[in-house]
């Protein structure tokens, strides 16, 4: 595969392990991208490829976000990451699976599950990383939250994904070492 692949919003993956709760979302998206054919299928290893070393951008973002959410007594970055919890950078891990792994968190304004799942090659496509947001408000709040954040979201995910495949997907098979 040559040069970079385009990341793509994409339909709601009918084979997550989430597909039963997308009728009940108040908010959902995903989006995807084409994986190498020596990339890993590895559905954690490549959730930990995509939210570490992420743009500073979003660090920056989250830093804003910490201070504005900080009166409203909403969960902070600092928070999570201190949690002792299994975890992959900010998320909580919920399943764990070849195929797919299932992120979130729950708070008091709404609850929210991330998959990073791993889609065979169909229709003459090239397998695709789909990460998919669900959210789930569970007061106004929850609601006016993600109404200001969407935008934000959506480029987050885009460039966490577009970084991702500029750093170099994981291979499937560890390198050969070269011994003198």
């Amino acid at each position: 595969m040559q040069g970079y692949q385009r990341i793509e919003q994409s339909d709601l993956p009918p084979a997550s392990r989430l597909s039963s709760s997308y009728a009940q979302a108040d908010f959902s998206d995903a989006f995807s991208v084409a994986l190498p054919d020596a990339a890993c299928g590895d559905a954690e290893a490549l959730a930990r490829h995509v939210f570490t070393k992420q743009p500073a951008w979003i660090a920056l973002l989250l830093r804003c976000r910490d201070t504005l959410v900080r009166p409203l007594g909403l969960k902070r970055t600092a928070e999570l990451k201190a949690n002792g919890d299994d975890r992959i950078s900010l998320f909580r891990v919920f399943e764990r699976h070849a195929d797919e792994v299932i992120l979130g968190e729950d708070d008091s304004h709404l609850d929210f599950r991330v998959s990073v799942l791993v889609q065979p090659p169909s229709q003459g496509r090239l397998r695709r990383l789909t990460v998919t947001t669900l959210v789930f408000y569970r007061r106004p709040l929850g609601r006016a939250y993600i109404a200001l954040i969407a935008p934000f979201h959506r480029a987050v995910v885009r460039a966490s994904l577009d970084r991702a495949q500029q750093r170099g997907w994981p291979d499937a098979q560890p390198r050969a070492v070269d011994t003198p």
